[in-house]
């Protein structure tokens, strides 16, 4: 009888155990059964170099989504970003997508200007109005050469 009784304890809790890792993972992996509380927008670059998918998307310095997948649109030669925003955020038809760098070498991230034209963003729709990150690396070379202050006049006369 003592034997069953510490067998019954032990087996409590390694399922209150297991249903508290459960519990943990899916709270964790952001897993939704019940319902999704998000949203999806498109918005389409010209470049969206150092963004991934899972970069979060920020609004008025808020983060209200992430970046669910990047791909390419072949027929305009653009890259697409699909965002998945939270639900009661509204992205209005006139609004701005941009590619920032959280600090000076940080990861990127989406940063939306809501707009507030009143005509709202429907699930699917696509932010028209954006703006690639800047590059890092050509602004150094051409701070590092001396590039800085050129037009392209005084380049096309080095160039002669």
């Amino acid at each position: 009888m003592k034997k069953y009784k510490m067998e019954t304890i032990v087996g409590i809790f390694v399922v209150i155990g297991v249903l508290g890792i459960g519990y943990m993972a899916l709270t964790l992996g952001e897993v939704s059964f019940i319902g999704d509380d998000s949203y999806l927008l498109y918005a389409r670059f010209a470049s969206v170099s150092g963004l991934k998918t899972g970069s979060p998307v920020e609004m008025l310095g808020l983060e209200v989504g992430k970046v669910e997948r990047l791909s390419i649109a072949q027929d305009q030669q653009m890259a697409v970003a699909e965002m998945k925003i939270k639900k009661g955020v509204k992205v209005y038809d006139d609004a701005i997508a941009s590619v920032k760098t959280a600090g000076l070498i940080g990861d990127k991230y989406i940063q939306i200007d809501p707009g507030g034209s009143g005509t709202i963003l429907k699930s699917g729709g696509t932010i028209t109005e954006t703006s690639s990150p800047l590059d890092i690396e050509d602004l150094i070379a051409k701070y590092a050469f001396g590039d800085v202050g050129k037009s392209k006049k005084d380049e096309k006369k080095d160039n002669e």
